[in-house]
């Protein structure tokens, strides 16, 4: 035992003879002991109350309370006590019933310095070993805990995880997977572990991926391998793989984190369908510019040509044509962006704001010779709080949609009026109409109504999409409802309180 071992023992002699009482105290206090003496067997276990020793040398022949009697008692209260009996009776059958009541050692007297050593030396080995062995217990009991602890944690990080995870061995059986995976997957989130990877997961290039992983068949980039798939669900996973790697660096397996890039590979469509619908917008009428311009200035083998304020006409409209584009793509994107079309929402009567668009709107009517009207109720309407230009925006585009989509001589008709808490306006054609399974497309961006009767109109397919953007700015709402070769009508609800 090490010194400071043998300093934490504590030492109990229970004898009547006080000679024998003093002669282990001297000696024990050599062996780094605590020692504590009582004359009897009442004393001892008061002794014992006050202070529990590790170990009690015990009398069995004492006045009063004899040896044995005391030994139940310390086998009652302190069962974790080391007794070694001392008895100048060393009988086989004292003996016999001292071990029954669970005494750990025998000292008969008289007895020598030497026999006291090696009797207490092994009470003191068998201490420090139950000690050590407590203390190891102790350090399993707080090791499992902490495994514990950290494999709950573990699971939950893995659980909580937006990416799909699945691990296997090298066999390919998966030994772990996370919900999120079967939710990627199609899978049944209580699908258990211990299968195939096939029986997981239908591609053979993620099957691929992790048996090579697994039998580190990788490339020399630092950089996980990946393969990109779609599943039946029309998802795009990204399957990334790294090896888990054992002591010595043999394999162990494989992990797989899988990513669903399925919106990324949206935005890459759509950014392709804006390049091409763009590039198609502005080519037209950039050639058709460059087509006017050669002929005016008589290039390229081409004539001059005289009298050509006609061509000029039509230049100036396709580059104001081309200008309306570009503003309908800022305004737009800057209201897709939650910055509206202009400045800060203040009080607009949409009373002056339905006739001024009649006003801006009915040269290009009367040229068609089309009646533009606008129905309002005899009293005022009640104040909108709002953009007055992304207001002005709204209708006139509905209303310039209805005089192009409208064949010459017809009608376009604006009415307003006040339905309980909200505002509705009304804008209505005698045009050509759309077919029904169309029009849930008009307000998207980019989509025009082509037929043979509309094909000469001329539109950048976003008027409709600012014409919705601007009336949910205001908590409002736009409907429609049209009938193929009678005429459409645009409804929008505005609330009348301010918003």
């Amino acid at each position: 035992m090490t010194p400071s071992e043998q300093t934490a023992v504590s030492v109990l002699v229970i004898d009547d003879e006080r000679d024998i009482r003093d002669g282990c105290e001297r000696f024990l206090r050599r062996l780094g002991c605590a020692v504590a003496k009582a004359p009897d067997g009442g004393a001892g276990l008061q002794a014992m109350e006050k202070s529990p020793a590790d170990i009690v040398l015990l009398d069995l022949k004492m006045p009063g309370m004899d040896g044995l009697e005391v030994l139940k008692k310390l086998r009652q209260f302190h069962p974790q006590v080391l007794v070694i009996v001392i008895t100048g009776y060393a009988t086989v059958e004292t003996a016999i019933e001292a071990m029954k009541l669970g005494a750990y050692d025998f000292l008969p007297k008289p007895f020598q310095p030497d026999h006291l050593r090696l009797t207490v030396g092994r009470a003191m080995e068998r201490l420090r070993l139950t000690r050590e062995t407590e203390r190891l217990e102790q350090e399993r009991q707080q090791t499992l805990a902490d495994l514990a602890g950290e494999q709950s944690r573990l699971r939950t990080v893995i659980r909580a995880l937006p990416m799909g995870i699945l691990v296997t061995q090298p066999d390919g059986k998966v030994v772990l997977h996370n919900p999120t995976f079967c939710q990627m997957t199609g899978l049944a989130p209580d699908s258990p572990s211990g299968r195939d990877i096939t029986n997981y997961l239908n591609e053979p290039k993620v099957h691929e991926l992790a048996r090579c992983v697994s039998q580190q068949k990788q490339n020399n980039s630092d950089d996980p391998e990946a393969v990109e798939f779609v599943t039946k669900q029309g998802r795009n996973l990204l399957a990334q793989a790294t090896p888990v790697l054992g002591d010595g660096g043999a394999s162990l397996g494989a992990v797989l984190v899988f990513i669903d890039v399925t919106p990324y590979r949206m935005l890459d469509q759509l950014r392709q369908e804006f390049v091409a619908k763009v590039s198609h917008e502005l080519r037209s009428p950039l050639s058709t510019i460059l087509l006017q311009l050669t002929l005016l200035l008589g290039e390229e083998g081409a004539a001059p040509i005289k009298g050509h304020r006609h061509l000029l006409v039509r230049a100036r409209e396709r580059t104001q044509g081309l200008i309306s584009f570009v503003r309908d793509l800022l305004d737009l994107s800057r209201l897709e962006n939650g910055g509206g079309a202009a400045a800060e929402p203040v009080e607009v009567s949409l009373e002056k704001t339905l006739t001024s668009v009649i006003e801006a709107l009915s040269d290009q009517a009367q040229s068609r010779e089309m009646e533009l009207s606008l129905d309002l109720p005899q009293g005022p309407l009640p104040m909108l709080r709002a953009d007055p230009v992304g207001l002005e925006s709204v209708f006139t585009n509905l209303t310039a949609n209805a005089i192009n989509y409208s064949p010459d001589g017809s009608k376009v008709k604006i009415r307003a009026w006040c339905e309980g808490d909200s505002l509705k306006v009304t804008v209505s054609d005698q045009g050509f109409g759309i077919e029904p399974e169309k029009v849930g497309l008009i307000f998207d961006k980019f989509y025009r109504v082509k037929n043979e009767k509309t094909r000469y109109v001329t539109g950048t397919g976003l008027g409709l999409p600012i014409v919705k953007s601007v009336v949910q700015s205001l908590g409002g709402s736009v409907e429609v409802d049209s009938e193929l070769g009678k005429g459409s009508t645009f409804t929008v609800t505005l609330p009348a309180k301010p918003v």
